[in-house]
């Protein structure tokens, strides 16, 4: 009987979703959706490193979220205040993801585009707070970087909210 309590009241979010859906979110998770395909002569290869080659590659803060889909604290990256030209890399495995230019200041704290490199990101839907969001993460490497929204400037309207601990800028050269 203390187990069937204890099991209670450490319901998941997963088993929440799954009695108020009918499926778990891991099954909702799975309905990924992919940008379109590059055209710029991008490497579409995937990289694919286990748990403990990741570790050993990223930070623990890099880690946390690129891996386990966490969430750095806002207003924490210096990227956030970054305004030169240059290139944003996945900290993971160094694919181009955005232009400076695409970058803007949402106000939220985290670095914030409205639109990412064609092919470098692939979509899919998170119900970690119950209400679904879009989740982004890295074609190469499938690390996690944020969530997009409808609330962007133009000429998209979308606001990619992105970690900066999962990001490394390059600047452009000259």
């Amino acid at each position: 009987m203390g187990v069937n309590i204890l099991w209670k009241t450490t319901m998941t979010a997963r088993h929440l979703l799954s009695s108020l859906f009918g499926r778990t979110a891991s099954a909702a998770a799975a309905q990924a959706t992919a940008q379109e395909p590059p055209s710029n002569g991008q490497d579409t290869s995937r990289m694919v490193l286990s748990d403990e080659q990741w570790r050993a590659r990223l930070s623990p803060q890099a880690y946390e979220v690129l891996r386990r889909e966490g969430t750095e604290r806002s207003f924490t990256s210096e990227l956030n205040d970054e305004k030169r030209a240059g290139t944003y890399h996945c900290a993971g495995c160094d694919q181009p993801l955005f232009d400076a230019d695409m970058k803007f200041d949402s106000g939220t704290g985290w670095p914030s585009f409205f639109t990412a490199r064609p092919g470098a990101l692939e979509t899919r839907t998170d119900y970690k707070l119950i209400l679904p969001r879009t989740e982004y993460h890295c074609s190469r490497c499938g690390g996690h970087h944020g969530h997009v929204f409808d609330d962007g400037p133009a000429p998209t309207g979308q606001r990619y909210c992105n970690n900066g601990v999962a990001l490394r800028f390059q600047p452009a050269e000259g």
